[in-house]
């Protein structure tokens, strides 16, 4: 997919060794979330270049050669992600929100503007043609991942002849192009034009930057005072999806997720085929939620939940949750993460998506390769190259 080495894992937060955040935490430079695991991960894709060209140094002295610009710029620094990066969506849904959050006040804002420039028009016609070559480049082996490419690249077909109308002519061109593609695009092909939408406009997107954290220490104390009949309004607000699955079905409760005893990672086993269940982690809340609305649907509305938690202590941890996410309207997966069609792959996917991962490449339904920086400058070129303009290939003039 574009690298000459790969990282397995960025481990961060204390994990075998690395430093616990709360001693880096307070810097303004990592306020960001992931700045420095993702600062190293473009420092190793650096050291790879470095490692190859003394490696050809070494064995070919004087006759080496160092990799051309153009070359070494096309190759990013490659990953592989596995389960253990899927609970994180599902355990911080406070930094979840704020990511997406993110995202979608971007495209309100550009969806807002009455009128494009003809600058503004260009700029997007152009960075459209980038995006399919890079489409173009993009090679899977797995099934799932071969029909969404091949997806996407209909989607540009059907982009392009759009285009070629006035649409971008018409007043809020960016809504009547984004209401368009709703419904004539693929998830794909809708993914990949908000991302393009938003190019033109970094003085409108940028500073959501700056909002892509979370403290995920405030609103985690329970609030006792609330009422049983309030907690249960919460419920129906925030997990009415719920309400169409069975998980007394084998096939919606299939999934166990634990944590394995070598590496102390997140695995996902089978239910009804592996005796698991004893180990299982709280990453069900879909089921959690069913099973705190059962408990709580007889019992007083005016009952506080401090009085409920005493007594079942149990549901102390989707309590939590549901207060949380009162304030977090995307922090949430609205599907049964148990489910046995549930595809791991797309909760990483999504998390990648963020990093600015491309090339998208899944090995199984529980792991991934991916490559970033593909295309990004180095340290010698920071001065001038324009790090904002790199996520697509250059076009060749013919």
């Amino acid at each position: 997919v574009g690298y000459l080495m790969r990282t397995t894992a960025v481990y961060g937060s204390g994990k075998f060794g690395a430093a616990d955040r709360n001693a880096w935490a307070g810097r303004s430079e990592f306020a960001g979330s992931f700045q420095p695991e993702l600062l190293s991960v473009w420092l190793i894709r650096c050291f790879a270049i470095d490692w190859v060209e003394h490696l050809a140094k070494t064995k070919g002295g004087e006759k080496a050669v160092k990799l051309s610009p153009a070359i070494r710029r096309k190759l990013g620094i490659g990953n592989s992600t596995g389960l253990g990066m899927a609970p994180f969506l599902i355990n911080h849904p406070t930094l979840i929100h704020a990511w997406i959050n993110a995202r979608e006040t971007a495209l309100a804002r550009v969806c807002a503007l009455q009128s494009a420039s003809p600058e503004e028009k260009q700029q997007f016609l152009k960075l459209v043609k980038r995006a399919k070559v890079n489409a173009e480049s993009w090679k899977s082996d797995h099934e799932h991942q071969k029909a969404k490419v091949k997806c996407l690249l209909k989607d540009f077909d059907r982009l392009d002849a759009v285009l070629n109308t006035n649409v971008l002519d018409q007043e809020f061109p960016w809504q009547h192009l984004l209401e368009w593609a709703e419904a004539s695009l693929g998830f794909e092909g809708q993914e990949q034009l908000v991302s393009l939408m938003l190019e033109p406009y970094p003085e409108l997107v940028d500073d959501l930057a700056s909002t892509m954290h979370a403290d995920e220490t405030a609103n985690f104390r329970i609030s006792g005072r609330m009422t049983v009949a309030e907690l249960l309004g919460q419920i129906e607000t925030l997990y009415s999806w719920t309400n169409h699955i069975d998980f007394e079905s084998q096939p919606a409760n299939a999934r166990v997720w634990y944590t394995s005893e070598e590496k102390l990672e997140p695995r996902l086993g089978e239910r009804f085929e592996e005796d698991l269940e004893p180990y299982e982690q709280p990453l069900q809340p879909g089921r959690d939620v069913m099973n705190l609305r059962h408990a709580i649907k007889d019992r007083d509305g005016d009952e506080t939940i401090a009085a409920f938690l005493m007594q079942h202590p149990e549901h102390r941890h989707i309590v939590r949750r549901i207060q949380r996410l009162a304030s977090c309207s995307y922090g949430e997966i609205h599907d049964n993460t148990i489910d046995a069609k549930m595809l791991p792959i797309d909760l990483l996917r999504c998390k990648l998506s963020f990093f600015g991962a491309t090339k998208f490449d899944p090995r199984s339904d529980r792991w991934v390769r991916i490559t970033m920086y593909q295309g990004a400058p180095y340290p010698d070129e920071l001065a001038d190259m324009d790090p904002d303009d790199c996520a697509y290939p250059q076009l060749v003039e013919a």
